[in-house]
């Protein structure tokens, strides 16, 4: 029942996070004004080079987590379905929940295994090397995808990422790497004296 839950609640933050994204989307020079006057309130001079850091981190989630959660669901679910794995659709819907939640490769591993149960060892052995393919495809991936148009570190962005899902779930990937990238900046431009160097370092 816990894990039902939690699952139910995981499905409510999609939800509600495309509807806020469709209600920003929708007012879009409005929000970027009143974030430009939040930045600028909060970070003084500094604000819009801030905004302009906490755009590009969140691009970069959404690109190198769910944007590479996505192609691997893609490529999984070819799997499932050109392999007549039964039950494809299932084990389909779990590896897009468990990609988003950086545990994809663990829902591949019943799948592995459930497929030599029910097919031939050769069949078997080919879908495996399939899933291994799948599971480490992200490896390849994050590095193209995660930190690119950020001036961040992708290590720093990866790490507020790691620590934000654990802290608050869905919503923590994105909020964990904005602070943990404006952290980073405002070190450096505490270690350097002057925002503009912190920016070149």
């Amino acid at each position: 029942m816990a894990a039902s839950a939690g699952l139910s609640f995981i499905v409510l933050q999609f939800l509600l996070s495309i509807l806020l994204s469709g209600a920003l989307l929708a007012n879009a020079e409005a929000a970027a004004k009143a974030t430009r006057l939040l930045a600028n309130r909060v970070f003084g001079e500094q604000g819009p080079e801030f905004q302009d850091l906490i755009s590009a981190t969140i691009r970069s989630v959404t690109f190198g987590i769910l944007g590479v959660a996505l192609i691997q669901s893609a490529f999984a679910a070819a799997g499932f379905f050109l392999f007549g794995i039964p039950g494809a659709h299932i084990w389909t819907v779990a590896f897009v929940i468990g990609a988003v939640l950086q545990m994809g490769g663990l829902v591949l591993i019943p799948a592995a295994i459930y497929f030599f149960a029910v097919a031939s060892t050769t069949k078997a052995i080919v879908f495996l090397i399939w899933c291994v393919i799948v599971g480490v495809s992200d490896n390849v991936l994050k590095p193209f995808l995660l930190g690119r148009g950020a001036a961040i570190p992708i290590v720093v962005i990866f790490l507020g990422v790691l620590g934000g899902f654990v802290a608050m779930g869905i919503v923590g990937l994105f909020v964990g790497a904005i602070v943990l990238s404006a952290g980073y900046k405002l070190f450096l431009a505490w270690i350097y004296g002057r925002p503009g160097k912190a920016a070149n370092a």
